[in-house]
């Protein structure tokens, strides 16, 4: 194990995940919570994958994006979830360095794609509603896979930086990360490095990654609400707003709850793990109900599914 007087990185081969400064009594309560909503993530994701993935009628890009946003959400919070629980039962909430260094850099990568396929998202409901007749030109299988594959991209280029230079600190403070997963503020906390050039380079990749996101979202958003007032029928504008409603809700968690987290100080770190849990688990948690309960497609698809299996489980009760 790594010593508390080290002082350089490479001889810290583990670190202990402090996690939530409760009672051990409330261990299990906490592990019982955290088991439900990644039970909640599994079915709902991959539900909602098998939907789209099972259904023709929704072979469009937007359900082609909602997929990926599925996909992305189920494993970055698989990422987190398993190793939390086990630390709630287990006495050292070790993680070893190349652990660390994995989950650090595999939720990077995701969250930040998951910020520009969400960008896309928006970009694609502004065609479908401001060009509609153009919509199948612009939004074309090559263009869409496009999109997705430079978010990817866009997110394993920011995470190889972050987790590079993250990781190139000296860890001589302490080997406890007091956090329930390892990301980068609570390293830096325990570092002994000067974190001028860390915190500013930080500091770049958060404007270029957030920055052209939110002004995408923003822009495409003010297009689209612009459109909209023009329609003159009243069931017309609830249609089009009620194609933008579900995504403007993902949204709309994921960035309060970063941005608030961003901005919390680091002398409330117990604050910053409730922001955190909010991006992690309830976020990942929540997409799939806001896009399956307000989107009349996705409950029609459902449908036709449950009356699949329980046609075949009835034909299979009646030869029996």
């Amino acid at each position: 194990m790594g010593e508390r007087g080290t002082s350089n990185h490479s001889e810290v081969t583990d670190f202990i995940l402090v996690g939530f400064r409760v009672r051990p009594e409330l261990h299990i309560l906490l592990f019982l919570l955290f088991l439900l909503v990644y039970a909640m993530i599994l079915l709902g994701n991959v539900g909602m994958m098998t939907i789209i993935m099972t259904d023709p009628q929704l072979n469009t890009p937007m359900y082609f994006f909602l997929g990926n946003l599925s996909f992305i959400d189920l494993f970055y919070s698989s990422v987190i979830a398993p190793k939390a629980m086990i630390n709630f039962w287990s006495g050292s909430k070790s993680i070893s360095f190349a652990s660390c260094v994995t989950q650090l850099f595999l939720f990077a990568l995701f969250i930040v794609a998951e910020g520009f396929l969400l960008a896309a998202m928006a970009y694609d409901r502004f065609i479908a509603i401001c060009n509609p007749l153009l919509y199948s030109v612009h939004m074309s299988t090559r263009l869409c896979g496009q999109l997705v594959a430079g978010s990817y991209f866009c997110g394993c280029i920011s995470s190889v930086l972050q987790t590079s230079m993250t990781f190139t600190l000296s860890f001589c403070a302490s080997r406890a990360i007091d956090h329930f997963y390892c990301d980068d503020r609570p390293l830096q906390r325990i570092s002994c490095s000067d974190l001028y050039f860390h915190k500013m380079v930080s500091f770049f990749l958060c404007s270029i990654i957030i920055l052209p996101t939110i002004i995408v979202i923003i822009v495409s958003y003010m297009y689209i609400v612009s459109t909209v007032l023009k329609i003159r029928s009243t069931e017309g504008r609830k249609k089009a707003f009620s194609t933008c409603s579900s995504h403007l809700g993902v949204v709309s968690v994921l960035y309060g709850a970063i941005i608030f987290m961003y901005f919390i100080p680091d002398r409330f770190p117990e604050l910053s793990k409730v922001a955190s849990l909010c991006y992690t688990l309830v976020t990942p948690m929540l997409n799939p109900l806001i896009y399956s309960l307000r989107n009349k497609d996705v409950k029609e698809a459902l449908r036709k599914i449950l009356a699949k299996k329980i046609f075949l489980s009835n034909s299979i009760l009646t030869v029996i």
